[in-house]
């Protein structure tokens, strides 16, 4: 894989740690990522607003994709998509662009993972339509503030995320698995999380599976296919999400011969309030 694009961006400026974009209003934590002083993890970053996952297709593919999304809602829940060529996300906020404001890029040529990169400006091209899908990130806040433990928030680290046996509904040459994000939690929180969660259908809504990782074909929870691993500790079980790199997985079939996306866990941090992904009001509110 070559890196060399990526690690050219981050000589020239010192790196911004996660707990101090944490702290930071979004215009500026965003403004970070845009200066390529921040490509790690975004979840607890811009709290309650919405977080998205970002494919990038060529105008070709765009159709069939838009119908993979409205066919599979739960882990493509579509809630932003640009005009043919333009790189602004002007119903996701003020001055979101595309190109710069993800944390860290793949991408996919033929379906396979060629690079990665903090900035896309000069792979941009005229044809690209981009898509953002809700991001379970976006409904965090309101796990943490119910008093439920959030262990890759706490311990600085990405969520982990699995494929899955579960496949989602083709559309064109797009098709695969089911990519699930997982977070450890008591059986009570559990519960109190599915109530949380159902209010939040633009980013994954309620878990789609809870409990034993085999029923849904995942052999080994400490083995993610992306981000970190993470133990459950005495008491805890699994509690597993749909997940926005369900899309990254439906690559090998689809094999466009370019594909963008964010890397797993840097999602694109919107103006949108978390709270509206749950109203219908995207679009109504930037």
């Amino acid at each position: 894989m070559d890196l060399s694009s990526e690690t050219s961006v981050f000589k020239r400026k010192p790196f911004a740690a996660f707990d101090e974009l944490r702290h930071l209003p979004v215009d500026l934590a965003r403004d970070s990522i845009r200066n390529g002083r921040y490509r790690g993890h975004t979840a607890g970053i811009g709290l309650g607003l919405l977080q998205g996952n970002v494919v990038i297709l060529p105008a070709d593919y765009a159709l069939d994709f838009f119908r993979f999304c409205q066919r599979n809602p739960k882990p493509c829940p579509l809630v932003g998509v640009s005009d043919t060529g333009d790189p602004k996300m002007r119903t996701l906020g003020k001055d979101i662009d595309i190109r710069t404001d993800v944390p860290l890029y793949n991408v996919y040529r033929d379906g396979e993972l060629d690079a990665q990169t903090a900035d896309i400006t000069d792979l941009w091209r005229d044809d690209f339509v981009a898509f953002v899908l809700g991001c379970s990130f976006t409904f965090e806040e309101a796990l943490m503030a119910e008093g439920i433990r959030l262990s890759h928030i706490e311990d600085n680290k990405t969520v982990s995320m699995y494929r899955t046996s579960l496949t989602a509904q083709p559309a064109g040459p797009f098709t695969g698995p089911i990519v699930v994000s997982m977070r450890p939690m008591r059986p009570s929180d559990a519960v109190r999380a599915c109530a949380v969660t159902a209010r939040y259908p633009h980013a994954h809504g309620e878990p789609i599976h809870i409990g034993s990782a085999a029923d849904i074909g995942i052999n080994d929870l400490l083995t993610p296919d992306w981000g970190d691993p993470a133990a459950l500790e005495e008491g805890e079980i699994p509690v597993f999400w749909a997940c926005g790199v369900t899309p990254q997985a439906a690559m090998k079939s689809a094999r466009p011969p370019v594909c963008i996306t964010h890397a797993p866990g840097r999602m694109l941090i919107t103006d949108v309030p978390g709270w509206a992904a749950s109203g219908g009001h995207l679009g109504q509110l930037v």
